[in-house]
């Protein structure tokens, strides 16, 4: 194929592009959604696969996102392409908007008395495997992303359901108009050839 790599990126390089594109991430998310658009499944399997990414995009598993997703996709009887997808939606620059928004609402809705726990110091609990000072942290994400990624999912569902929709919409309308236009030249050549000329002319 013209203009392939020489060499395949292994599955560690597709990972860091993944999570941080060469280009800019709006040309990235042009080329997600197209690729959403382009998958051979319903509009329905598609929309709920990246409902699904994106709810697991605003859950604290950081690193397990992509397993989540396609273990509650299968489950579901989701796309799991899509659901794959979906998950870009956690990338370098909304995951510490998606930490804070999480772990602000889990912390107003929990009441719990602590101070805010910033990124750095979240990783270094990590880092350390501090599990007293982790679970508390981690309770009110998961409280914070449930009803965050909950409200995403939906939107998510109704916006990629309307568009997949659309796009088929569109795809078939072209290919039955190629069809008709195939089946109409066959006609006129049948035509001709019933009324003695040649098929050709």
């Amino acid at each position: 194929m013209l203009f392939r790599r020489r060499k395949q990126a292994n599955i560690l390089e597709r990972i860091s592009i993944w999570l941080w594109p060469r280009r800019s991430f709006f040309r990235s998310f042009r080329y997600m959604s197209k690729r959403v658009l382009r998958i051979p499944a319903t509009p329905h399997a598609v929309a709920l696969g990246l409902s699904v990414g994106i709810f697991s995009a605003f859950t604290p598993l950081y690193g397990l996102h992509i397993t989540v997703a396609i273990t509650v996709g299968w489950v579901f009887s989701a796309n799991i392409a899509a659901a794959a997808i979906g998950t870009a939606f956690a990338n370098p620059l909304t995951i510490p908007l998606i930490f804070t928004a999480t772990y602000t609402l889990g912390r107003l809705i929990l009441n719990i008395d602590q101070h805010f726990v910033s990124i750095s110091e979240f990783l270094e609990l990590l880092n350390n495997w501090n599990f007293a000072g982790l679970w508390l942290v981690f309770l009110q994400l998961s409280i914070g992303s449930i009803i965050l990624g909950s409200i995403a999912a939906v939107l998510a569902y109704m916006l990629a359901f309307k568009a997949t929709k659309r796009f088929h919409n569109k795809r078939n309308a072209k290919f039955a108009m190629q069809i008709g236009s195939g089946q109409k030249l066959k006609n006129v050549k049948n035509a001709k050839t019933s009324n003695g000329c040649l098929p050709w002319l």
